[in-house]
């Protein structure tokens, strides 16, 4: 986040990204030329402003109408579902209508008061502070707006007049006119017929007949004139005609302006392009920021309230596929960002993920299954090749033909969480996906690494055959290496490198021999076990009587020493080099005391000095002991090793679970680079490799990380990967612009205040199998949350949503979205583009 280094003003102008996030890799001129450089961001705190010629009242006006879209499918509250057409009116009138009086300044900043007050979650409380920001430090914008409005008023009512007199003085002079060139001397005969007189003399029009109809065209003409006055106005500030011509836009009555679209509260990105202005805003939470996959964590959590379980799970399977495992297995940071925390304590933010992922897997096992819960917010490919347009009301819905047919399909390489997640997104967007998996499971480290008494087999494949049901083909025991690679990028469009980390790293002590008996890493030791116990391919291995030793001190670590329990060793130890604190930061509270209870004994600040053996086999090991000194210059301590506090333990098997490296076979001559690191070097932004046309996501990028940040890299990837394959260049849309710099200044903050809510309602808990039984089996663990337990925990949720908008730089922008972005969607302003509704968000 970044540092508030003065408290006067809402955001740190020190060190604030002067720009949205672009790709490095194979970016053409014409991206690399449209470098969107922000002029202002509006957030929840304020407004800062870098381009003092940026036209602040607009800019205003626009944050309220993209609010206003967003809220309106709220409904929670009167303050929030209107207020932001309320401050748009307000401030529409202030800045064009010639009868805005200070009055209307007042008017305006009472309503802001109100919501803040008034409404019943975060977006509406936010959303007021930067109006009332600039109302408190730049009135002048707002009382020169009335002024110069009534000016152009005055002037246009006198111009008006003029036109008008001067249109009557024209019907009055035809008039006389007429007259002065009637003879009724020349008058015909009486005896000629009445139609020879109509044909031959035409009566005057009456002066009042022709003055209407003057009036008439005066009046046509004013208003053109003042719609081109209006346009001429705006194009000389923020907005621009032409932008609307090249998008294929037309301008439309400034009354249709007022009409407003509800929107899903998070979704991607909304974009307004006014001229070279482009306005981004993007809705989002404290505890959806800090999720690595971005899920709408107030959403589900609000289905869940609802009792609307579908609906919850629509929500999650926005950004997360894999609900099931999420909502096991998640080491939920989420909830470190919860601001419920600052009351008492964060939302059981995981465990109301499975709510409605066990809802649903209890419902296909009765007739009443109609198929999986889908994403609200992704086109879904249908049977007829045609997307259905989920979620999205009205004009936006599109049933254009399938844009991907003619592609051929994208190869996955791994089938584990970013694999897989790769794959769902692409095939709801109607790719052909086909995944090659080495292993003889689908899975990947979740499937042979996460015990079954975390993770259950059934629930996982649930989410699986989810995949299989959009059509994604896999393949099994399919080794890729540096030969058949190369086929495969013949075979595909694009590939999508998901390998993980599937190489056990070295402890780098004395005598350390991978060859000794005894000596068993974590990965083989991890696949042996759930190969056996979830798939029944081999057998278990036999700790009977055996002292273990682990070193480690993350995920992999803990299910090493929790399974060796239940495999009947005499002792289980683990050896961290850091303290308990750090453990549990790595890990979780909860993962660190079931072990504790099952059994596992923990020895901080340790780690193994020399590997003692006898006959080639392990016997003990020599551990150096550490203190941890602490410092204003290392806050996090630095180990300091205890001179002759060396101790000798006896081991019979030591697992090193210190971390994991990449193994996968790619030469140098393929192209695509790899990290001093061992891993896949990408593009931050769009994950693609140093070739074009193959991308890379999850561990074997990032390094062994967690179960989440894979998804949302793979994620990512679908988006990059359906925009190239449309145009042929790799590029990143608007709402992942947007989340890149929001997890860059930071959204939560422990400091800010919490109104409105009572203190003391604790977090539920959920039921778990007894530690003597569930030590000696491997059941699922935990229970999850009863359904009275879980509403009791959502109506804890504060619906945290904040809004946020940067106003960037962007010649063109809005001709090339609509070019590439077949997802995208007009509102009612000129020239609006719903960025990249398919990126899911």
């Amino acid at each position: 986040m970044v540092k508030k280094d003065n408290p006067n003003i809402p955001y740190s102008l020190n060190n604030f990204p002067q720009t949205l996030s672009h790709v490095k890799f194979f970016s053409n001129k014409a991206q690399e030329e449209k470098t969107e450089t922000i002029k202002a961001f509006v957030g929840w705190d304020g407004i800062v402003i870098f381009d003092e010629n940026i036209d602040i009242l607009q800019t205003l006006k626009i944050y309220a109408k993209q609010y206003q879209n967003y809220s309106q499918s709220c409904g929670r509250c009167t303050p929030g579902k209107y207020g932001g057409k309320v401050l748009y009116e307000l401030l529409e009138k202030i800045q064009n209508d010639p009868h805005a009086t200070h009055a209307d300044i007042d008017k305006l900043r009472e309503i802001c008061e109100l919501m803040r007050v008034t409404s019943k979650c975060e977006i509406g409380k936010t959303t007021p502070k930067p109006i009332l920001q600039i109302l408190e430090s730049k009135p002048h914008i707002f009382t020169e707006a009335i002024a110069k409005n009534s000016k152009r008023h005055h002037t246009e009512s006198l111009q008006r007049s003029m036109q008008e007199f001067q249109k009557a003085s024209q019907a009055l002079t035809q008039i006389l006119d007429g007259f002065n060139t009637y003879n009724p001397d020349n008058a015909l005969p009486r005896n000629v017929s009445h139609q020879k007189q109509n044909t031959e003399y035409i009566t005057p029009t009456s002066p009042q007949v022709r003055y209407r109809a003057a009036r008439s065209d005066i009046s046509k003409t004013i208003y053109d004139d003042s719609r081109s006055m209006e346009s001429q106005k705006d194009s000389d500030n923020t907005e621009c005609n032409h932008a609307a011509n090249n998008t294929g836009y037309n301008n439309m009555a400034h009354a249709q302006e007022n009409s407003f679209e509800p929107l899903q509260r998070y979704k991607s990105a909304i974009t307004t392009q006014i001229g070279n202005i482009a306005y981004i805003s993007k809705i989002t939470a404290p505890c959806t920021d800090e999720c690595p996959s971005r899920v709408d964590i107030p959403a589900y959590i609000e289905g869940v309230k609802d009792i609307r379980y579908m609906d919850s799970l629509s929500s999650t399977r926005a950004n997360m596929p894999l609900a099931q495992v999420c909502g096991r297995v998640c080491p939920h940071p989420c909830e470190s960002a919860c601001r419920r925390a600052i009351l008492d304590e964060p939302i059981s933010i995981m465990e109301l993920k499975r709510v409605g992922a066990d809802a649903e897997f209890a419902l296909k096992q009765t007739d009443k299954w109609e198929g999986y819960a889908i994403p609200n917010n992704v086109y879904a490919y249908s049977e007829s090749n045609h997307y259905a347009n989920i979620g999205v009301s009205g004009s936006n819905a599109d049933s254009s033909v399938n844009p991907f047919e003619s592609f051929a399909s994208v190869g996955v390489i791994g089938a584990g969480p970013a694999g897989l997640s790769a794959a769902y997104y692409m095939a709801l967007r109607g790719i052909k996906v086909e995944v090659y998996e080495a292993l003889p499971v689908l899975g990947g480290e979740v499937a042979v690494g996460v015990p079954n008494y975390r993770m259950p087999i059934t629930a996982y494949n649930h989410d699986i055959d989810s995949l299989k049901e959009l059509g994604v083909v896999f393949h099994t025991n399919f080794l890729v290496d540096s030969r058949n690679i190369i086929e495969l990028e013949n075979k595909h469009s694009a590939l999508v490198i998901a390998v993980g980390t599937r190489a056990s790293k070295k402890l780098g002590c004395k005598n350390e021999n991978t060859q000794l008996e005894g000596y068993l890493p974590a990965i083989r030791f991890m696949d042996s076990v759930n190969l056996a116990q979830k798939f029944h391919i081999g057998k278990l291995p036999n700790l009977t009587g055996k002292k273990i030793v682990c070193v480690g001190g993350g995920f992999t670590s803990m299910d090493v020493v929790r399974c060796c329990v239940r495999l009947g060793a005499q002792s289980v130890i683990m050896l961290y080099r850091r303290d308990e604190a750090t453990i549990i930061k790595n890990t979780s509270s909860e993962e660190y005391h079931e072990a504790c209870e099952e059994g596992v004994e923990f020895q901080f600040l340790s780690a193994v000095h020399e590997i003692i053996e006898e006959n080639g086999r392990i016997s003990a090991l020599t551990v150096n002991r550490y203190e941890l000194i602490k410092s204003e210059t290392s806050p996090k301590g630095e180990l300091k090793l205890i001179e002759n506090g060396d101790i000798t333990m006896p081991c019979d098997i030591l697992i090193p679970a210190v971390s994991q490296e990449m193994d996968f076979p790619l030469e140098s001559s393929f192209g695509v680079e790899i990290s001093k690191w061992k891993t896949i070097a990408v593009d931050d932004a769009s994950f693609s490799t140093t070739k074009k046309g193959i991308f890379a996501a999850g561990d074997c990028v990032s390094g062994p990380l967690t179960i989440v940040n894979a998804v949302g890299q793979g994620r990512r990837v679908a988006s990059v990967v359906a925009n190239y394959l449309q145009t042929g260049e790799v590029m990143i849309n608007a709402d992942e612009k947007m989340e890149d710099i929001l997890k860059q200044i930071g959204v939560f903050d422990s400091n800010r205040e919490v109104h409105g809510f009572l203190r003391g309602n604790m977090r539920e808990v959920s039921s778990k199998l007894a530690p003597n039984y569930r030590a000696k089996n491997f059941e699922e663990v935990n229970f999850g949350l009863s359904r009275e337990e879980a509403l009791n925990e959502a109506s804890r949720c504060m619906r945290c949503y904040y809004i946020s908008m940067c106003v960037v730089d962007a010649p063109n922008t809005c001709a090339d979205s609509a070019h590439r972005d077949s997802s995208a969607s007009s509102t009612n302003f000129d020239c609006r583009v719903a960025a990249n509704a398919v990126g899911g968000r």
